[in-house]
């Protein structure tokens, strides 16, 4: 197929192209293998995140109705020393080869600095992309920009079944499902792990609400270890579980998206309890597996643990920055 990119339009995302971009992102699915396929009401969830300024973070690119590329810029509110602000992006397989990439990826990197100059102008900028490791393409595009690897994400899987190791409860913890009732101690438990992440900053209420009102969120299957002598949460673990991505493999996917312990109960078996509960609920409630994104440099040797809960590695995406 010929196109002529100069005749292409390019505007910002708006509300109403939830449909064309759960089209794009589907076919780019195909070809790229990131494991995530959208519904229109997915991609929804995606243009209406709380922190995305779609003026100022996003181009478009459509032939006529179609999207054909795109490229977000997701800025971060909570910073603390360094403002990582990630940028994303694809072009449809048919439009690739033709410098689309190299330009939506120019505009997602202007985006990020536009955005940096409002909100944290006195601090250092990190861009950072990320991209399934096995995408030799997308590597030499984000190279040619000046960005480097530097980090390494592992997506692991779980079969259930006869897989799930059973881990009992630690003494002095209890478990206890997700609730309105304990969603804020959900939220402090998330926000204090993440700081011992790479990059990792908390999340302003605003997001973690969005997060929570997902329809991929799956209460039933989101836990809490709580301290008994104390009254206090120790750890939590949350699940979603997309509809596009079971209507599209046939798999019900059971994907741990947040897994955190406090400082101060490390060392007690709270993650590996957790991980085991979730596990064993989600082959209860008939989900054929679960997955996670485990950082592979994780200074808590998190891949060892599920690892050790009978996870194996999927695939690797790679995470390419530039200080900018």
């Amino acid at each position: 197929m010929t196109v002529d990119l100069a005749n292409l339009t390019r505007r910002p995302i708006a509300p109403g192209d939830a449909a064309p971009l759960a089209e794009l992102l589907n076919a780019i699915e195909v070809v790229d293998v990131f494991g995530e396929y959208y519904s229109e009401e997915d991609a929804t969830d995606q243009i209406n995140a709380p922190l995305l300024d779609l003026e100022r973070g996003t181009v478009g690119v459509f032939n006529g109705d179609r999207m054909v590329g795109y490229s977000s810029a997701a800025h971060k509110l909570l910073v603390e020393d360094v403002h990582r602000v990630t940028v994303s992006g694809g072009v449809h397989p048919e439009y690739r080869r033709r410098g689309l990439g190299a330009e939506l990826l120019a505009a997602g990197i202007a985006s990020a600095r536009a955005l940096h100059a409002i909100h944290h102008p006195g601090l250092p900028l990190a861009v950072d992309a990320q991209n399934n490791a096995l995408n030799d393409s997308a590597r030499a595009c984000y190279q040619a920009a000046g960005m480097t690897p530097c980090r390494w994400y592992s997506h692991m899987r779980h079969p259930l079944g006869a897989a799930v190791v059973d881990v009992p409860t630690p003494d002095g913890l209890v478990v206890e499902g997700y609730s309105v009732h304990n969603d804020a101690e959900f939220f402090a438990v998330s926000n204090e792990a993440v700081l011992d992440r790479w990059g990792g900053v908390s999340v302003p209420l605003e997001q973690w609400r969005a997060f929570v009102g997902w329809p991929a969120f799956r209460p039933d299957l989101s836990f809490l270890l709580r301290d008994v002598d104390s009254g206090a949460a120790a750890g939590m673990l949350l699940t979603c579980s997309w509809g596009a991505d079971t209507a599209a493999t046939g798999v019900r996917d059971a994907h741990f998206t947040r897994i955190g312990t406090r400082r101060a109960d490390r060392k007690r078996g709270v993650a590996s309890a957790l991980i085991s509960h979730a596990l064993r609920s989600a082959r209860d409630a008939g989900f054929d597996r679960a997955s996670i994104e485990v950082d592979a440099d994780s200074p808590t040797a998190s891949n060892g643990l599920y690892q050790r809960a009978g996870f194996s590695v999927a695939r690797t995406e790679v995470r390419y920055t530039l200080n900018a």
